[in-house]
């Protein structure tokens, strides 16, 4: 009894000293809460023949017979590899830009210039996807777009890229780096700064090379945030957002366009079967927890700090 009231005074002093920051993660912790884990509730919607009059409570369960009809689907199968062909592209292509301009950033020493140059990679993430989606028809446009007046000059005929399915993926994956890289290097940055600038001097006078500190003194002091964001990204593999595949979409790149974002969103809402909606949604979540935890226990394996 006395260890537990001597652990249970040792905790409040510790909560009186840091009870203001406590109180600034209240909010924090109230947002998460209300729009992350309440609207959870919802999921039971995919073993119930949802009702708006009946409402979710009182709709009728149904077990997994939408999750029977799901896998019966003939074009489900295709959705399914469009979302994960597309989502492992961007694993492989996007995740390492932002380390890369992190580490390049990190090597501008004219304070002005970084500042400059970090403005300007990071305006792109602030553009809607709508405006860039207005920009990539009007740039690659067959009649006046001017990747193919440019191709013009070299006698090759338009290519309509947006209309052809295999332009698709690379568009998608190269306009997601052109957007969000530059954003993505915020973290990979900030963990740079954590690195004592000891090291570097060590390696200097050791004679180390500037691509030499880069690679043994920079790159294993953002290993484990490398790690860990990777792990993250991986838990997201099936997802490819809403805005940016929809605007691209259209009747002549369906085939691979098609993922289950907007398959969910043509099916479940256009369609008003909300349940069924619900039941890709859940699926699609389940397969990226797979990920994640297949992705931290590989981490464990390679004696890694993983996110649990």
């Amino acid at each position: 009894m006395a260890v537990k009231s001597a652990r249970a005074k040792k905790a409040l002093r510790y909560l009186d000293r840091k009870k203001y920051l406590y109180i600034l993660l209240i909010p924090c912790v109230v947002y998460f809460f209300i729009f992350n884990y309440v609207p959870m509730y919802g999921i039971i919607i995919a073993f119930k023949d949802f009702n708006f009059a009946k409402g979710i409570i009182h709709s009728p369960w149904v077990g997994l017979e939408h999750f029977k009809y799901m896998f019966g689907l003939s074009d489900f199968y295709q959705v399914f590899w469009n979302s994960f062909y597309l989502g492992l592209l961007r694993l492989v292509f996007t995740f390492p830009f932002p380390i890369l301009l992190a580490l390049l950033l990190n090597e501008i020493r004219q304070v002005t210039y970084q500042r400059l140059t970090q403005t300007i990679i990071y305006l792109p993430h602030f553009i809607s996807w709508v405006v860039i989606g207005g920009i990539l028809v009007n740039f690659l446009s067959p009649s006046w777009g001017l990747v193919n007046i440019f191709l013009k000059q070299f006698g090759i005929e338009p290519v309509f890229f947006l209309a052809d399915p295999d332009y698709f993926r690379p568009i998608v994956v190269l306009s997601s780096i052109w957007k969000e890289a530059g954003w993505g290097s915020i973290i990979f940055l900030a963990a740079i700064t954590g690195i004592n600038s000891e090291l570097y001097e060590a390696a200097s006078i050791d004679g180390a090379s500037r691509l030499q500190r880069i690679w043994y003194v920079t790159v294993p002091g953002i290993k484990s945030t490398i790690m860990v964001l990777f792990i993250l990204r991986l838990g997201h593999i099936m997802g490819n957002g809403f805005e940016q595949i929809f605007v691209l979409q259209n009747p002549m790149n369906l085939r691979v366009s098609e993922v289950f974002e907007t398959y969910s969103y043509r099916v479940g809402l256009l369609g008003s079967r909300f349940s069924f909606g619900t039941t890709v949604g859940l699926f699609t979540s389940v397969i990226g927890l797979i990920f994640l935890m297949m992705g931290d226990r590989l981490a464990k394996l390679m004696k890694e700090d993983g996110i649990w």
